[in-house]
């Protein structure tokens, strides 16, 4: 079943001229790109309605916009000013277990979001940060599922067999999307899809727009399985974490039960990511060390510029969060 959302508000010139000519008949005039930010607001939410046409799309607009030639050609535009500037932000190599090595380490939480939450935080802060990781888990593992016709033999066998955990092991109500929903509503919370997309600013926009742009390419499936590798590596030990955080500030089973789904499967996940899927790549392609590395980085630099816009708001007493419509 598809679930459509509305177009977003826009948040600047290119977004709305977008936002209008998708409003409008297929093949209507779109907005030429100018320079600008990546990470801003504007380009931000531009590039990530692009991709949201690939997901569940929006209500009202023609699904053959997917495939338009001309917003193709801005979605690639797009595409371009992100991974050039995250290609600016990281060091680069190809040192697969250099960067992967060091997010085994027990990690320090005490200066991050969930030292935050842990130390002077309120539900109010927790939901809030509910709300920014709504972006992502509300299509958790569906990017990844991109790569799967691009790897072969013992790879493709590994990272399917994460993703089948991640979408329930065959069952819907086990989906780890469906299980964020069903933690959206324990904290009171609309659990609808992209419900909060007007709310959500740039920084967790960029960190879904990075994993899409990842998926959706077959020359950056190297940085996919990177990412997913960080990703699945740094999780069970923060989820661990927000579980206790969850119960003690929310007292909802869901709250709780999303969190220690992901203690319990991540930390099994991150063994074949790292076993199964990278070392058994670089046995077959030695050169994609350079991709995979990336993808490790790039994650690293775009969650860190997340947490540090969450805080810097958090400690100056002001939401994270754009206004709602009034």
């Amino acid at each position: 079943m598809t679930v459509e959302h509305a177009l977003p508000r826009p948040r600047g010139e290119l977004s709305r001229a977008l936002i209008e000519s998708l409003s409008g008949p297929l093949g209507s005039a779109l907005p030429t790109l100018t320079p600008g930010d990546p990470h801003g607001d504007d380009h931000a939410l531009a590039l990530h309605t692009c991709y949201e046409l690939h997901y569940q799309g929006f209500a009202g607009v023609d699904p053959e916009w997917e495939w338009d030639p001309g917003l193709l050609t801005l979605r690639r535009d797009l595409e371009n000013e992100l991974l050039t500037a995250l290609s600016d932000e990281v060091a680069g190599g190809v040192d697969v277990d250099a960067e992967l090595d060091p997010l085994l380490e027990p990690a320090d939480y005490t200066d991050g979001i969930i030292g935050f939450l842990s130390d002077e935080g309120t539900a109010q802060h927790l939901r809030e940060y509910f709300v920014h990781r709504s972006i992502y888990h509300h299509i958790e593992a569906d990017p990844y599922a991109w790569v799967i016709p691009r790897l072969r033999g013992q790879p493709k066998a590994a990272l399917v067999a994460v993703e089948f955990d991640e979408f329930g092991g065959g069952r819907g109500e086990r989906v780890h999307a469906q299980l964020f929903a069903d933690l959206l509503a324990g904290a009171d919370l609309d659990p609808g899809y992209l419900s909060y997309l007007d709310r959500v600013p740039a920084p967790m926009l960029t960190v879904v727009n990075m994993i899409s742009l990842f998926g959706l390419h077959r020359r950056l499936r190297g940085a996919l399985v990177g990412h997913f590798a960080a990703n699945e590596i740094t999780s069970s030990p923060a989820s661990r974490h927000l579980a206790k955080i969850a119960d003690a500030m929310l007292d909802h089973p869901a709250c709780v039960a999303f969190y220690i789904e992901h203690v319990e499967a991540d930390a099994v996940h991150e063994q074949i990511m790292r076993r199964d899927v990278i070392a058994e790549m670089l046995n077959a392609e030695p050169d994609i060390a350079r991709d995979i590395v990336f993808g490790v980085q790039a994650t690293n630099v775009v969650e860190d510029r997340f947490a540090a816009y969450v805080l810097s708001c958090w400690r100056d007493q002001r939401s994270s969060l754009l206004p709602a419509l009034s």
